[in-house]
């Protein structure tokens, strides 16, 4: 089994990538997997920056086959924010409640179009970079609505599901989900590679 490891020390973050590469052979390990603590600075302005800088901080660290992510929520009246910034919008401490609380207050009586975009960069072994990015177009529900999913899932309307990604099942949300969406384009590219 092929072991690949991913920047990211979300659990569920994780479980969706596990879920996608054990079919091709691949043991995925976290940053929680790790020994040692390896800092990385998101010092970029754009999804594919962010998921670039942190995939080679780690080839560069250990040298092994890496992907990471990065991904977020554009709300057109907010003029494509929280964007890069989804994860500290408001503060990397303030709760996901708290966050898509102020959201629903700061769009109401506005255009709700919203996206959901993922990029995800792959570090060969040998260095060599590529990114893969998905989006999944809705818009801001008018409530939080649901308890699945995580982040801004329960205030993120889809309309072929006339419900919130945080209100339907972990494989409806895959199915549609930008993450997913970038997923697919990676898997594909793997499965090119065996």
């Amino acid at each position: 089994m092929k072991e690949i490891l991913i920047a990211t020390g979300n659990a569920h973050k994780v479980e969706e990538f596990e879920e996608m590469l054990k079919p091709l052979g691949y043991h995925v390990k976290s940053l929680k997997d790790l020994k040692e603590k390896i800092e990385i600075e998101e010092t970029g302005t754009t999804f594919e920056e962010n998921s670039l800088i942190k995939a080679q901080t780690l080839h560069k660290a250990l040298g092994c086959a890496v992907m990471a992510d990065d991904s977020g929520i554009m709300i057109d009246a907010l003029d494509g924010a929280p964007g890069v910034y989804s994860a500290r919008f408001l503060g990397e401490d303030t709760s996901y409640e708290v966050k898509n609380r102020y959201i629903l207050d700061a769009v109401k009586g506005k255009e709700r179009g919203a996206r959901f975009v993922c990029v995800i960069a792959y570090v060969e072994s040998d260095g060599t970079a590529h990114t893969f990015r998905g989006e999944v177009e809705g818009e801001v529900a008018s409530d939080i609505i649901g308890t699945h999913g995580f982040g801004y899932d329960p205030i993120f309307y889809y309309p072929p599901y006339g419900t919130t990604l945080a209100n339907v099942s972990e494989e409806m949300k895959n199915a549609v989900s930008h993450r997913g969406k970038a997923l697919k384009k990676l898997v594909a590219y793997l499965e090119g590679e065996q």
